[in-house]
C-alpha cells in the first residue's frame, strides 16, 4: 500500500485543482470484469479458441482479419460488444464522477479503450474523448465513405467456443459491404477517425480553459503509451494508479500509486474526504 503521504499529498493537489483530467488505459476495465488482453496467456484465456489456431491479439484485431474471414472477426468483436453491453462499470467511474463534480470544470475523459463503460457510468458524452474509436460505432469496411453510425441496432449472435459470429452480419447501409467496428486495429490504414478528432477538439478547448488541471491517470501501461504520453503532457499534475508500472516523470509534478484501479481511486476518494 503506497504511503498515507503521498495520498495527503494527491489530495490536496485535487482540492487546489479547477479541473480534473481522467486519463484510463485498459487496467480501468479490469476491476468491472473486462479480460486482460496482456500477453497471449491472458488473451488466448479470454479466447481459447483464437488460442488453439494460435491467432494472436494484434492478428484479429486488424482489418485483414475481416477481408479474410468476417465471422471470425465479428466473433471476436461481437463477442467484446456484448460484453461491454453487460458490464456494469466499477465504483471508482462514480468515485471520479464526485471528484469532479467538486470543480468549477469537472472532468474531461483521456481514454485508449473502446469500450463505452465512461458513458455508461454518467460521464458526459461531450467530455470523453476515445482516441481508439468505439466498438459501439461503425463504418464500412469498403471505405465508401466516411459515415459513423451507432451499433445499437446490431446485435450479435456469437458462438464463443468457436469464436465465430452465428447470426447476420452487419453491412454498410450506403454500399452494402461488411461494416466494421470503428475502432483503430494494428495495422489499419482504413479506420476513418473523425469523429475521435473532433472529442479531441473538445478537449483541447476545455484544456485552454483550465487553469491547474490535475490528471488521474488509471491502468495506462507502456505497451501502447499513447494515454502516458498524454497524461504527462496535459498541462498539470499528474497522478498515476498502476500497479506494475506505476513511476512518473517528475517526482516533483507527479505522484506514483502502485494499486489496481479501483483500489487506487478508493484510496484517493478516502484520502479527499478526510
Amino acid at each position: 500500500m503506497r504511503s498515507t503521504d503521498d495520498l495527503a499529498r494527491a489530495a490536496g493537489w485535487l482540492r487546489e485543482a479547477d479541473g480534473l483530467v481522467v486519463a484510463a488505459g485498459a487496467g480501468m476495465g479490469i476491476d468491472s470484469g473486462l479480460p486482460d488482453f496482456r500477453g497471449p496467456a491472458g488473451f488466448w484465456g479470454a479466447y481459447p479458441a483464437l488460442g488453439r489456431a494460435r491467432i494472436h491479439f494484434e492478428a484479429i484485431a486488424n482489418p485483414a482479419a475481416f477481408a479474410r474471414d468476417p465471422r471470425l472477426a465479428w466473433g471476436f468483436y461481437g463477442h467484446r460488444l456484448a460484453l461491454y453491453r453487460d458490464t456494469r462499470p466499477h465504483a471508482g467511474f462514480h468515485q471520479l464522477l464526485a471528484m469532479a463534480a467538486r470543480l468549477p470544470h469537472g472532468a474531461f475523459v483521456f481514454t485508449s479503450n473502446v469500450d463505452g463503460q465512461f458513458q455508461k457510468a454518467g460521464f458526459a458524452a461531450d467530455r470523453i474523448c476515445e482516441i481508439h474509436g468505439s466498438i459501439h460505432h461503425l463504418q464500412c469496411s469498403a471505405g465508401c465513405s466516411d459515415a459513423i453510425w451507432p451499433a445499437d441496432g446490431f446485435v450479435p449472435a456469437v458462438d464463443a467456443a468457436a469464436c465465430r459470429l452465428t447470426g447476420e452480419l452487419p453491412h454498410c447501409p450506403r454500399c452494402g459491404a461488411l461494416a466494421r467496428p470503428n475502432v483503430l486495429m494494428f495495422g489499419d490504414w482504413g479506420w476513418i477517425g473523425r469523429r475521435s478528432e473532433a472529442q479531441q477538439a473538445r478537449l483541447a478547448e476545455w484544456l485552454a480553459a483550465v487553469d491547474r488541471p490535475v490528471c488521474i491517470e488509471i491502468g495506462a501501461g507502456t505497451a501502447i503509451p499513447s494515454v502516458r504520453h498524454f497524461a504527462e503532457n496535459h498541462g498539470g499534475r499528474l497522478v498515476r494508479i498502476n500497479p506494475d508500472e506505476p513511476q512518473v516523470p517528475d517526482p516533483r509534478t507527479g505522484i506514483s500509486l502502485p494499486l489496481g484501479g479501483r483500489e487506487g481511486i478508493a484510496a484517493l476518494a478516502a484520502a479527499l474526504a478526510a
